[in-house]
């Protein structure tokens, strides 16, 4: 795991600039640096040793002749098998690398290298001969890959922040990216929020030559369900083929260990991965925001270690200026501190862990999934639901009459993640500026498009695998796990274990046949069963449990004096004033504090923005 940056070269000082960019991120790559310029191009590396630990896996890295050079994010967990065949063909190796197949890959294979390939990625290759740059980012978007074409120059690189210290990047808020946050709690387009700076989407490859840039996808998912194996055959599938990805994914010359907190996605990671050491983090003693307890026991019942932590109200609210800086764009996920800490102290001990992100978008496991025709409500008729929901969108807005507006929407209209935090509406209402961001339903109608023929549990996750994953769940693990010098791997996040996904049906990722003990498990159903079957007893009483995941007591806090002062000189303050109309916003508080609304998801994602903008506007990208 490393960090990689990188620039077309025209500028006079390129190994000066290069250095100061590479030590931006040194996070990412304490355990050595590299790098390569020529006249065309400036490539720098900072290395996580993970595999082939010596010097020699140092980057960059060349191919025979010298002709290509490559830096690289991530890891190839099935390079020895494509290894084997480009040794068969003819090529030469200097190093026991995944970096060096990637190369010879490229060389031998080109853009269908990207099919063969199993594991997280972010790599650009410079072709000297040809003058031309390739860059690609995997398949579920685990690993990051920006760029930004700025006064003749292409910078790209593993995080925006090491854009900085390059003479020829201009920092600009984006404010569409703003106006977007505000619903979304993330940047859900390949914009960010420095202006003309981008995200090469998931699944996606970039060539630039001669001033030109193209991405293109090689690879979606395709949700395509097989009804002839029975349930016992897709939990039996489930389990053989979770197994082999953990096994890949445990594939490092250095300790793996495991992130553990309540839910059986992690539970079921640590306990077949048969790693040593365990990791929890939680807030105070009220088992509502702490899983310590109940993660020790489970540590205890797989003869594994178990370290944790109590985070203190002080020490997360004293972070925020920091985990925003190391998160290059606002994300209001509060879970993203936690993540934080459980990343640090996994990090006094280890260099790589395995963690359970990406179960619930392949397998079906958020709450939401389970809401279509769920109910006798949802057998009316659909002009009947309409009628009755634009009715109850007059009415003032309370649990019982939100349930007929939503119920009168198609879920192409009131879905677009698992956040909604402002309609458009209501952040028109709020900001004070006028920005050209699209409404919701503009930025999720592609997805929606390819998948018009499908039930709404598969349009729900077709849509969160592609925005709120790569977004929210995978933007936090990157940047949080970095920040730490940590790699954490995903083996849900599998290509193969995503094969097998595509084709259970939808009955069996989310049933509402509670005749049975068995079918009590709404949502991940076939999953939750291969759990309960591969691992010990404290596991199957996992999959019945309600899962927490770190969850973070912020709306307590935002009610005492404290913590509602110090967010309430955010909304005062003249950064705020540039955005914002203030009355709302401390109308938003106020009533919070009252008691009168839960309005804490909203303040944070306001409150997150401004701790965000200080850092990297008025305090030039320091913290």
């Amino acid at each position: 795991m490393c960090g990689i940056v990188g620039f077309t070269n025209n500028v006079g000082n390129a190994d000066e600039v290069l250095g100061k960019m590479m030590d931006r991120i040194r996070h990412r790559g304490p355990d050595a640096e590299g790098r390569y310029i020529d006249d065309n191009i400036a490539l720098g590396h900072r290395r996580l040793s993970i595999i082939d630990i010596s010097s020699s896996g140092d980057q960059p890295i060349f191919n025979e002749d010298n002709s290509l050079v490559i830096i690289f994010n991530g890891e190839i967990y099935n390079y020895m098998e494509i290894r084997e065949k480009l040794v068969a063909s003819g090529h030469s190796f200097r190093t026991n690398t995944d970096t060096e197949v990637l190369i010879h890959g490229y060389e031998e294979y080109g853009v269908k290298l990207l099919e063969m390939l199993r594991g997280m990625f972010s790599f650009v290759i410079w072709d000297k001969n040809k003058k031309e740059l390739f860059g690609a980012r995997d398949f579920f978007g685990i690993k990051p890959l920006y760029y930004a074409n700025m006064n003749g120059t292409l910078m790209f690189g593993s995080e925006i922040k090491s854009f900085l210290e390059h003479p020829a990047f201009v920092k600009e808020l984006n404010t569409s990216a703003l106006e977007n946050y505000l619903t979304f709690q993330y940047s859900p387009t390949s914009e960010t929020f420095f202006k003309n700076v981008y995200k090469l989407p998931p699944a996606h490859y970039f060539i630039f030559k001669d001033g030109r840039f193209e991405a293109k996808r090689y690879w979606d998912v395709h949700f395509n369900a097989d009804d002839c194996p029975k349930l016992d055959d897709w939990v039996n599938m489930i389990s053989d083929t979770f197994h082999n990805s953990v096994e890949a994914h445990k594939i490092a010359d250095v300790e793996v260990g495991s992130f553990l907190s309540s839910g059986v996605d992690s539970s079921y990671v640590a306990a077949i991965a048969d790693v040593d050491k365990t990791f929890t983090v939680g807030f105070g003693s009220d088992e509502k925001y702490n899983e310590i307890g109940w993660a020790k026991n489970f540590s205890k019942a797989i003869g594994k270690e178990n370290t944790s932590k109590v985070i203190s109200p002080e020490e997360y609210w004293d972070s925020l200026s920091m985990i925003q800086y190391h998160m290059d764009e606002p994300l209001a996920d509060p879970s993203a501190v936690a993540l934080y800490f459980v990343c640090n102290i996994a990090s006094d001990k280890l260099k790589v862990v395995l963690s359970g992100e990406g179960a619930d978008e392949i397998f079906g496991g958020y709450n939401v999934y389970s809401d279509p025709d769920g109910t006798f409500y949802d057998k009316l008729p659909r002009t009947l639901k309409r009628g009755i929901g634009k009715v109850a969108s007059k009415l003032p807005a309370k649990r019982g009459i939100n349930f007929f507006v939503r119920k009168g929407k198609d879920v192409e209209e009131r879905f677009i993640g698992n956040a909604y935090m402002f309609t458009p509406e209501d952040r028109k209402a709020l900001l004070k500026i006028q920005t050209d961001a699209p409404d919701p339903v503009q930025i999720t109608r592609p997805f929606y498009k390819n998948v018009k023929n499908k039930d709404d549990v598969t349009k729900m996750q077709y849509l969160d695998l592609h925005m709120w994953m790569a977004g929210d769940i995978l933007l936090k693990a990157d940047k949080m796990s970095m920040a730490n010098s940590l790699e954490l791997r995903v083996p849900f996040l599998d290509k193969e274990v995503m094969a097998l996904a595509e084709k259970i049906p939808t009955r069996f990722r989310v049933t509402h046949d509670k005749g049975t003990d068995e079918t009590k498990y709404i949502t991940k159903y076939a999953m939750r069963l291969a759990a309960k079957k591969d691992t010990p007893e404290q596991t199957a009483k996992t999959a019945a449990k309600k899962k927490l995941g770190f969850p973070v007591p912020i709306r307590v806090w935002l009610k005492e004096d404290k913590y509602y002062e110090l967010v309430k000189s955010y909304f005062e303050s003249e950064s705020s004033e540039k955005f914002f109309n203030t009355a709302p916003l401390l109308r938003l508080l106020d009533e919070h504090r009252a008691g009168k609304a839960d309005n804490s998801r909203k303040i944070w994602t306001v409150f997150i923005f401004l701790v965000w903008y200080k850092v990297y506007f008025e305090n030039n990208g320091k913290y």
